[in-house]
């Protein structure tokens, strides 16, 4: 059985979808890696500058930090955001205040897999396939399973707003009959 820190009430499916979402981002990382460190991963293209180097590293970065942030989906500090954060930790966090943005980041996601799929028709320049066929394939296999990606970090998002959104709905709807007395009146025998 896999040992997560994830909340009891999330679907044991959408726990798995979280965890999968930073597993599915690492192999594009991982050729990028190794693009900067000058393996033949790509066709050579002259000597890569210092510059591009941090960008393609930071780009490796940012998409790593983006797909672990899907884990707080499943996480208490998807609900409460930890108490280290300067001027916000210990507060609940709004259902929308996370859905909104993965949702966004889904659909970003969505429309960059068409573009990098799709621009080597529509702009021949911009052909992504123009190495060997064993660096085609490595390509191939380092960029594909971003494609789980979108439609993952969109199926554990709606299980977060769901679960949010009935806890929310049943807390509410708890304190409203105990406001209106029925709850007590029948407590009390009455």
């Amino acid at each position: 059985m896999l040992k997560t820190n994830a909340l009891p009430d999330v679907p044991r499916w959408a726990v798995l979808a979280a965890h999968a979402v930073p597993l599915v981002t690492l192999p594009s990382g991982l050729w990028r890696i190794a693009l900067v460190a000058g393996l033949p991963v790509a066709p050579p293209d002259g000597e890569m500058s210092v510059l591009g180097a941090l960008y393609v590293l930071s780009l490796t970065v940012v998409s790593e930090a983006l797909a672990l942030l899907t884990l707080g989906l499943v996480r208490p500090w998807g609900d409460v955001v930890p108490r280290w954060i300067p001027l916000l930790g210990g507060r609940r966090v709004r259902p929308l205040a996370a859905v909104v943005p993965a949702l966004l980041g889904a659909t970003a996601l969505t429309g960059l897999a068409v573009w990098f799929f799709c621009a080597p028709y529509v702009i021949p320049d911009q052909a992504i396939w123009h190495g060997t066929p064993a660096q085609d394939a490595l390509l191939a296999v380092c960029y594909l399973p971003l494609l789980a990606w979108p439609p993952l970090l969109t199926a554990v998002t709606i299980a977060y707003y769901r679960r949010r959104t009935a806890r929310q709905g049943a807390s509410d709807g708890a304190s409203d009959r105990a406001s209106d007395g029925t709850e007590s009146q029948a407590l009390a025998g009455v």
